[in-house]
């Protein structure tokens, strides 16, 4: 860019010193077509080359064929000019697209450049793509974790900012997982490998983002196709107006209308939308990729953009994923004790409704030596002696086959419930239940206020469990005890009910990669590590919030809409232009200004699709 920039700063000095060198002729000639030659060479060599590999109908032909029809009608100064124009506008190309580089650049960056491999005669430094599973590795504060692991000793802080576009740091220990490409900030961090460098979370992201573009919208492929048959069209028509009309027009010169055949010519050049239009879309993916949310190509972003339904997950989607006490209901003891008693009954049972309890109550709070007797009955609970008491701890069929009375009247639930018994009287019971994630309410809204008009849940859990959770986040309809292949059958019924727009479900890339892959678009949430999300969904949402989803949305109609104005306003523009050219109103200096003028106008437009703040 900056020999360019040289080159044409050169040209126009030169072309300015024409308009005081008038005589001789031949010494003003000669500094127009210096002037030319010194901004156009790579023009004059790049069109020479696509010719001899067949390539013939591009921006640099026209250029050719207009700038050299000028030199036949020994108007030197416009040539030069034409030229001078057009590498204006190639060196506002060129800087545009490097800004979009650069915004694809900050993700590309996470790509570490060595692994600190631990061996017997110490630390050695080496290639990511040479150290193995169950290998360990030091991380040095200020280094990016090269490879996914386990934090074996140390602690410290990580920056995950290049993963998940959040700049708050995240602690890790001892036995915490931690993700290559986030970077170690404090302390020094020995770490197990987990995964190879091909199927670490840094690989898999750098291959995403690397091969976004090679999923067209069809949009790119409608320029695509469109520039494929409109230069030649515009070539031949340039030929018919050259040679045609003084043929039929009496006192009409050739000269003439040669010269408006080479303004319709400057002003064809389709580079505004064959540059604009896939730029639109890059630069979109890399706003995106800034905000933690990678797309894997236009024809997503476009997808997303027409969404009118998104059905969700319910558990590690909506809700963390974890099960916790959220109520307790006493009869006739306190809560405390009604949860004491709970937490010794299950403190030996391994189930994650037992470990929630003995969480919940403090597990070194639990006196072992009082328990004793102690037996799992499958699908129904425990029996077991705590402090000489006779307690059982489970459902209501434990309960009833136990001949214990539940009180009468309807019981909340909104989870599972435990009921708790002591030798044979009811104590009442706990409330277990996977809480709804901060951020899944207003992310349902954001969706709302989005204009998506249906917003459904599709889950294993059952009714009970499902339905209370829906209603919280007041999500329109619920689908529960599904197996995955129902899940699908439902996307599918969703998908040809008629509702206009496209269904996008919303999984946690694990258990749902077979519904993700039927969705005209799959969203992985909380996915980053998972190698389902990765390769079942079509974006991977990389923190743990839904709300991200809305702005992956806004972000795709921004995108779509930028496209969309700089398809109408260039091919508008360039049709007004060519049919003043056709009939002499406009002459090669206003034809240059038609052509450079739009394309720099739609790719500034462009750019705007790289800023997600402006949604």
């Amino acid at each position: 860019m900056k020999k360019r920039l040289w080159r044409i700063i050169a040209a126009l000095c030169l072309f300015a010193s024409s308009f005081f060198i008038k005589e001789p002729a031949l010494l003003h000639d000669g500094v127009l077509v210096c002037a030319y030659l010194l901004a156009g060479y790579d023009v004059i060599w790049k069109a020479v080359r696509n010719i001899l590999r067949g390539q013939v109908f591009d921006e640099n032909f026209l250029m050719c064929v207009a700038t050299f029809g000028a030199f036949a009608l020994r108007d030197f100064a416009e040539s030069a000019a034409v030229m001078i124009f057009f590498q204006i506008g190639e060196l506002f190309q060129s800087y545009a697209v490097n800004r979009s580089r650069r915004s694809i650049a900050a993700v590309m960056d996470i790509r570490p450049d060595h692994a600190n491999l631990l061996t017997e005669s110490g630390e050695v430094q080496t290639d990511p793509e040479t150290v193995s599973i169950g290998d360990v590795i030091l991380v040095h504060p200020g280094e990016k974790i090269p490879l996914d692991g386990q934090v074996l000793e140390g602690s410290s802080t990580l920056d995950t900012a290049a993963l998940t576009g959040e700049s708050a740091p995240r602690s890790v220990g001892e036995g915490d997982e931690v993700l290559s490409g986030c970077i170690n900030m404090t302390g020094l961090l020995k770490i197990r490998v987990t995964q190879t460098f091909g199927e670490s979370t840094v690989s898999k992201i750098l291959d995403l983002v690397e091969n976004a573009s090679s999923q067209k919208s069809s949009q790119e492929n409608f320029i695509t196709k469109f520039a494929r048959w409109y230069t030649p069209a515009v070539v031949g028509a340039a030929v018919v107006l050259a040679f045609v009309p003084p043929l039929f027009i009496p006192g009409h010169p050739f000269a003439l209308w040669i010269s408006r055949a080479l303004n319709f010519l400057v002003v064809s050049c389709p580079c505004a939308l064959v540059i604009s239009i896939p730029m639109s879309f890059f630069g979109g993916i890399g706003g995106a990729s800034a905000r933690g949310i990678l797309i894997k190509g236009g024809n997503y972003m476009e997808a997303l953009a027409k969404c009118s339904t998104v059905v969700f997950d319910k558990t590690g989607t909506l809700t963390q994923g974890t099960f916790s006490v959220t109520n307790i209901f006493p009869v006739e003891v306190s809560s405390q004790e009604l949860l004491r008693l709970a937490a010794h009954a299950e403190f030996f049972s391994r189930h994650p409704i037992s470990v929630s309890l003995t969480d919940a109550f403090g597990r070194d709070s639990i006196s072992e030596e009082l328990i004793s007797g102690f037996s799992e009955i499958s699908g129904r609970g425990v029996s077991v002696l705590v402090d000489g008491r006779h307690i059982l701890a489970g459902n209501r069929r434990l309960m009833d086959e136990n001949g214990v009375a539940l009180p009468s009247g309807e019981m909340q639930t909104g989870g599972t419930s435990i009921h708790v018994a002591a030798d044979g009287k009811y104590l009442g019971y706990i409330v277990i239940s996977d809480t709804v994630k901060p951020d899944a309410y207003n992310a349902v809204s954001a969706l709302k206020d989005a204009g998506i008009s249906r917003i459904a849940m599709l889950t294993g859990d059952n009714a009970a469990s499902a339905e209370p959770v829906a209603r919280q986040l007041c999500i329109d309809r619920v689908y529960a005890d599904l197996l995955p292949q129902d899940k699908v059958c439902k996307i599918e019924e969703l998908i040809s009910d008629g509702t206009p727009g496209t269904v996008a479900f919303v999984g946690d890339g694990i258990n749902d990669a077979p519904v993700l892959s039927r969705a005209d678009v799959g969203i992985a949430m909380g996915g980053v590590g998972s190698d389902a999300a990765i390769e079942a969904a079509d974006i991977v949402i990389m923190t743990d919030e839904p709300s991200r989803i809305s702005t992956a949305i806004k972000i795709s109609q921004k995108t779509l809409r930028i496209a969309s104005e700089n398809i109408v306003f260039a091919i508008g523009v360039k049709l007004i232009v060519l049919i003043l050219s056709a009939f002499g109103l406009s002459n090669m200096w206003q034809a240059v200004f038609a052509d450079v003028g739009v394309a720099v106008i739609a790719i500034l437009n462009a750019l705007r699709a790289m800023n997600s703040r402006m949604l």
